[in-house]
Formats: C-alpha cells, sequence, structure tokens
C-alpha cells in the first residue's frame, strides 16, 4: 500500500448522547479519509454489562446505529472509514445489527471489530495469578470490592485498531479501546508509523485528545461562548494530519462553531492529570511540549511534541455495586424563597432522620453548584433538592414518599416537581493497573454478517516508563476559613474576576476534578504564576474538595492545570450532587474577584 503524506480525521461524538445529528453533517460537509466516534464512559460499561446479561444480543450503543443508517451509503460511497467503540461490551453484536440493517438497505460493508478488552468472566483466574488489581488512585485492596464488580474492561490502545485496519474495513466496532487510540490508529496505518516512533505517536495522541470530546474544541463549552456562532449547526472537529506528526485543527466551511487558539487551548486543559506524563497504552505525551499558532481562519497548527515509552501496564477500569441513593426536588418560589426553602429542608428532615450514610441538601439558584464561592443573598426561586444514600434499598423508601408531603405542609409558593423518588443502584468506580502480557488484544472480520477472520494481536508497544517526581505545588488543608477567604475577597480595592485575564475548563476523572486555567496573555500569566497558587485553590474550593490540591504549570501554554482530589462527593454515580462531574467549577473560578495590577487593569478592560 502506497503511504500518504496527509489525512483528514473527523469527529462525530464525543460521548454516549452526544448530537445524533453530528454523524450526517461531518459525512455531508466535505471529504473525510475517517470518522471517530466515542461513546463510552467508565459507568457506561456496567449499565451495558446488565442489557448483556438480559439480553446476549444487547451491550453495545444502541443509539449508533439510527445516526448510522442515513448515512452509510455515502460513506461507503466516499471511502470514508467509521471507526468507533459505540461496540461496548458487545461488539459481535453490534457488528451483526450493523450488518442486518446494512442488507435492509441493499449494503454490504466489511466491518471489523476490536475485543477481547472484557476481562470481567477472568477476574478471578487473573487475580490468583498475581494480579493485585488494588485501586491504582487509592491503595485499597481489591478483595474488599471484588464479589461485587459488576464491569472489568481494560483500556486497549491503537494497536489492534491498526491490526483491524489492514483488512480495508468501512467500519471497525471497538470495545474499550482509549479515546485518542481510535483517532491516532489511522494515523499508524496511512503513515507506516513505528509502534516506537514515541514523538509521532505522542502528536496522535494529542490530536486525539484534541477532537475526542467533539465539539469542545470547535466551541461547545468555550468560556468565551458569545463569540460563537451557530451553536445549533456547530461544526464538529477535523484534524488534517501530515505525516511527520504535525496536524491542523479545523472544521467544515460554513458550519457553526468556532476554531481558534483559546478553544484548542481549553480543550489541551480538559481533564488533563499530570501533563508531562499523560499517559496511555501507546505512547506517554508531554503535553508541555505542545506548540500551537493560528494558521488562518478556523485553523490552528500543533506541533512540536514529544513522546516517550509507555508504561508495561494496562489501565483497567471497573465499577462495582456501593448501595442506593434517591434524589428528588421541589421548587420554591419568592419572595424569601431561600428562608422558605432552609425552612422546608429542616422540616424534611426532621421528618425523615432514616438509616442513611449520607445526606446532601442544595439549594439550586442560589449556591448548589458553587457553594460559598459565587455569593449571593437570595433567588427569586430556588430548587430545593434533598438526596440520600444508604447500604439497602429499603432505607430509601421513606425517603421518597416524604418528598411530596413537603407540598401542603411547610411555606407557601411551592410548584410540583414530579412525583415519588425511586432508589436507584450506586455503580462506583475501581481504576487498576494490569501488565499488557496478561492479555492479547483480539480483532474479528465480518461481511455480510458472517465471520470471515479472526485473529489475536500481540504489538502493543510495552516500555518502562515510570513518572519521574516532579516539584509540583501542592496544598494539602485549607489555611483560611471561609468566612476568612470572603472577608479579604470582601476587602478587595475595586478587583475584577479572573474571567477578564484568563480563561478555564474543568473536567473529571472518578472522584477528581481538574481546572485548567488558561492566561489571556503573556503579563497575565506572569501575574497567575504568582497569584494563583495551589494553596488559593485549595481555600477557594474547601467547602466542594476534601482531598489536596496540585497544581501544574504548562508556560508553552501560558495556563495552569489544577488537580482537586476526592471534591465531587465520590464521583461517577456515587455522587448526590447535581454537578456529578465539576464541569461547573471552572466558572466559579473564574468569578472570583481579585485585585489586579496596574497593567493588567488595562489590558482587561480593551
Amino acid at each position: 500500500m502506497s503511504q500518504k503524506k496527509s489525512i483528514r480525521i473527523g469527529n462525530a461524538g464525543g460521548y454516549w448522547g452526544d448530537d445524533p445529528g453530528a454523524l450526517e453533517r461531518q459525512v455531508k460537509g466535505g471529504k473525510l479519509d475517517y470518522i471517530s466516534m466515542d461513546f463510552l464512559a467508565e459507568i457506561t460499561m456496567s449499565i451495558l454489562q446488565k442489557q448483556r446479561q438480559s439480553d446476549p444480543q444487547l451491550g453495545y450503543a444502541r443509539d449508533f446505529l439510527p445516526m448510522l443508517k442515513g448515512v452509510l451509503p455515502q460513506l461507503m460511497e466516499n471511502g470514508t472509514t467509521l471507526i468507533t467503540n459505540a461496540g461496548g461490551v458487545n461488539p459481535q453484536a453490534c457488528a451483526q445489527a450493523i450488518a442486518q440493517m446494512a442488507e435492509g438497505l441493499g449494503l454490504k460493508p466489511r466491518i471489523a471489530i476490536v475485543y477481547g478488552d472484557d476481562i470481567l468472566p477472568d477476574l478471578t483466574r487473573l487475580h490468583a495469578q498475581g494480579i493485585e488489581f488494588k485501586n491504582m488512585e487509592s491503595g485499597e485492596d481489591f478483595a474488599t470490592v471484588q464479589a461485587r464488580i459488576q464491569a472489568a474492561n481494560i483500556y486497549f490502545g491503537a494497536a489492534p485498531v491498526v491490526a483491524a485496519l489492514k483488512w480495508n474495513p468501512h467500519i471497525i466496532v471497538t470495545g474499550r479501546v482509549t479515546d485518542t487510540g481510535i483517532t491516532m490508529a489511522p494515523m499508524i496505518h496511512e503513515f507506516g508509523w513505528s509502534l516506537r516512533d514515541w514523538d509521532k505517536l505522542a502528536a496522535g495522541i494529542v490530536a486525539g485528545h484534541i477532537i475526542e470530546c467533539g465539539s469542545q474544541s470547535t466551541g461547545g463549552n468555550f468560556t468565551d461562548w458569545e463569540k460563537v456562532t451557530d451553536f445549533h449547526n456547530i461544526g464538529y472537529p477535523i484534524v488534517e494530519v501530515e505525516d511527520n506528526g504535525t496536524f491542523y485543527v479545523t472544521k467544515h466551511p460554513g458550519s457553526g462553531g468556532l476554531v481558534s487558539l483559546d478553544t484548542v487551548r481549553e480543550q489541551l486543559f480538559y481533564e488533563m492529570g499530570s501533563p508531562q506524563a499523560y499517559l496511555t497504552p501507546d505512547v506517554v505525551a508531554d503535553f508541555s511540549t505542545i506548540h500551537l499558532e493560528e494558521a488562518g481562519p478556523q485553523r490552528v497548527k500543533v506541533s512540536g511534541i514529544k513522546g516517550y515509552e509507555p508504561t508495561p501496564l494496562y489501565k483497567v477500569s471497573m465499577a462495582y455495586e456501593e448501595g442506593y441513593k434517591s434524589t428528588g426536588s421541589i421548587m420554591i418560589s419568592g419572595p424569601s424563597a431561600r428562608k422558605k426553602a432552609e425552612a422546608f429542608a429542616r422540616i424534611f428532615w426532621k421528618r425523615c432522620a432514616g438509616p442513611f450514610e449520607e445526606t446532601l441538601t442544595e439549594y439550586v439558584g442560589f449556591n448548589a453548584c458553587h457553594r460559598s464561592l459565587v455569593h449571593q443573598e437570595d433567588g427569586n426561586e430556588i430548587l430545593l433538592r434533598l438526596g440520600a444514600r444508604a447500604a439497602e434499598e429499603k432505607d430509601l423508601r421513606p425517603f421518597g414518599k416524604m418528598i411530596p408531603s413537603l407540598i401542603l405542609s411547610g411555606p407557601p409558593g411551592v410548584a410540583v416537581i414530579g412525583g415519588v423518588p425511586k432508589p436507584q443502584k450506586v455503580m462506583s468506580y475501581w481504576p487498576a493497573l494490569m501488565p499488557k502480557e496478561a492479555i492479547i488484544p483480539r480483532i474479528a472480520l465480518y461481511e455480510q454478517g458472517q465471520l470471515i477472520e479472526e485473529k489475536s494481536v500481540n504489538d502493543t508497544p510495552t516500555g518502562r516508563f515510570v513518572p519521574s517526581a516532579r516539584e509540583e505545588q501542592v496544598a494539602t488543608t485549607a489555611s483560611l476559613t471561609m468566612a476568612q477567604v470572603l472577608a479579604a475577597q470582601e476587602k478587595a480595592k475595586d478587583p475584577l474576576p479572573l474571567f477578564s485575564i484568563a480563561l478555564a475548563r474543568s473536567g473529571d476523572k472518578g472522584d477528581t476534578a481538574n481546572i485548567g486555567v488558561l492566561a489571556r496573555s503573556p503579563a497575565a500569566y506572569r501575574f497567575l504564576d504568582q497569584f494563583l497558587s495551589a494553596q488559593r485553590v485549595k481555600d477557594w474550593f474547601q467547602e466542594l474538595c476534601v482531598g489536596r490540591v496540585t497544581r501544574h504549570s504548562l508556560p508553552n501554554m501560558q495556563g495552569f492545570n489544577f488537580l482537586l482530589e476526592e471534591s465531587l462527593g465520590g464521583g461517577g454515580t456515587k455522587t448526590l450532587r447535581i454537578d456529578a462531574q465539576g464541569k461547573t467549577f471552572a466558572q466559579a473560578l473564574l468569578a472570583q474577584k481579585v485585585e489586579l495590577p496596574a497593567e493588567l487593569r488595562k489590558e482587561s478592560a480593551r
């Protein structure tokens, strides 16, 4: 096969539930060599496992099929290969369902699958062989949750997808392959990159990271959202990749949204851990080496990326049962909405004092997302949101029945929100590590729904990378009370919100939130480097963040990445909070008012 000098890869979905029209817009907007789509999150896998247990033909993202149906003829005509992890825990069934749908359209696509990541049936054997599966974040012993595990999937890298591409399929459906891996695989395949060319592989990982979350790199979730045009027709991202690893981020001409240095910078900071060691099964990428520059309207050039050999381990994402939770709400109108809501909360918890493991009261419209950080005295209306967790489902039944009983037995002006809330099973996240050699990925090819070929893939890169200890700022406890924090802000002279000198974006991994903060200018970066310490962020977020705060600096992108541990109430489905993933944390930080030096006040006024 002759090697190409450049390819165009588009993304058409960043999560299960993303815009169902994005795939059609990408296909009809212009010629693409490949399209990637991501459907899977950690907790999604346990949902899919339960679906497969009830029906052997389920266990994949069924929403994918109607998206595909309308564009499959054009995809095949254009020669565009679609790569997606919509296979979930049952890629075989997904491939069969696609073949059946295609037959009804008079089409015969070649469909490859990547599987073997689902190790739920093998956990006992692997554990007996000496794989500890201890929690990689807390160090807890696997024995404490082993009997309650409901899903266990390895994060495979690009290697099995690269092998499947040699069959020249129209569609590749995978199980748990990394979001970046499904984007990087076409680059390795088309350019003949070695699986040990760390710098090029790192470039592929960065490209995948930028587009893996769909329109988040083309104006979605962007701090300066008012600069974005046509959200209703937002263009999804495209990377135009050269064989040397340099690439350009863009979107289809005429589509809505925005591609700029700042939209790309923000997405690079999304769900980032240690920027110098972005770990994947294929390579360790060093985000501190990324070079960005404007390359024309709606076009950003990305280059200069360094990479290192990977670790010898796969990450395993597991989900285990951890009791039940329930949440319910009532809407309370003004005047004195806050005072009324607080009265309703007191009434409720005096009536409902069950054997709960945790309870939570949130005043949505007053302080639910940001607590004391963004302070106001009252709201015109407040959604009183009440939550509880318990070991047994029966312990939460009285809680649900008490919610509607508030409506006629408290202050006036209450609107009904739904009926009696039902308890939900809590699935908690258990991340672990295991040696790569313990499990070998497998691939298979289907034509007209029939299995044509099947084989193992043994060339996943294995290295000996060990993250080095770096001198980073760390804050473990608050140095001020929240009252002192607020008092200090009140004393500030003519303060301005951080928004005037910075952009920010926040995301989550388990119970850890990250906040990426990006300076709007070199002068703003110098100020933030001194002002916005890990300790200050810990002080600000002390009501939300129980664990430590770590600050990583990225001068190349004039930014900082803050990791806030134990800040999401357990994360995943365990948390009772309305903001389960810390998506609003960045907005809280940008709202903080600070004294700025004269040069920055002038700069922010422009």
